[in-house]
Parts: structure tokens; sequence; C-alpha cells
């Protein structure tokens, strides 16, 4: 059976977790709306991404 050869503090456990947690999402302003956005996504409003117009913009 494992048995731990010292006790973890909750100081340490703690320490070790600390980097465990969700990032926040990232967000861009568009160079072209000024709409925030996903980095690599579509801008949904205006349907261009990288320059280019790939879906019809929305009303």
């Amino acid at each position: 059976m494992a048995v731990p050869k010292s006790k973890i503090t909750k100081s340490r456990r703690g320490m070790r977790r600390s980097h465990d947690r969700l990032a926040d999402a990232t967000y861009i302003e568009d160079a072209n709306s000024g709409e925030l956005r996903r980095p690599h996504h579509i801008d949904l409003k205006t349907g261009m991404y990288r320059g280019r117009q790939v879906l019809e913009p929305k009303d």
C-alpha cells in the first residue's frame, strides 16, 4: 500500500496547486470593426477573418 513518507502541509499543497486554475479568456480588439473578438476566430458581425470575407455579415 502506498504511504507518503511525510505530511504535505496545506501551504505546500496550495503552492503546488496555484498553477492549476483556468486561464481567463483572451479577447483582442478587431482592427476593422473595433469589436472585441477571440484570437483566430471569425468576427461574426462583419464576417471577416484575416482580411477576407468568409461569411455574410449579420444584420
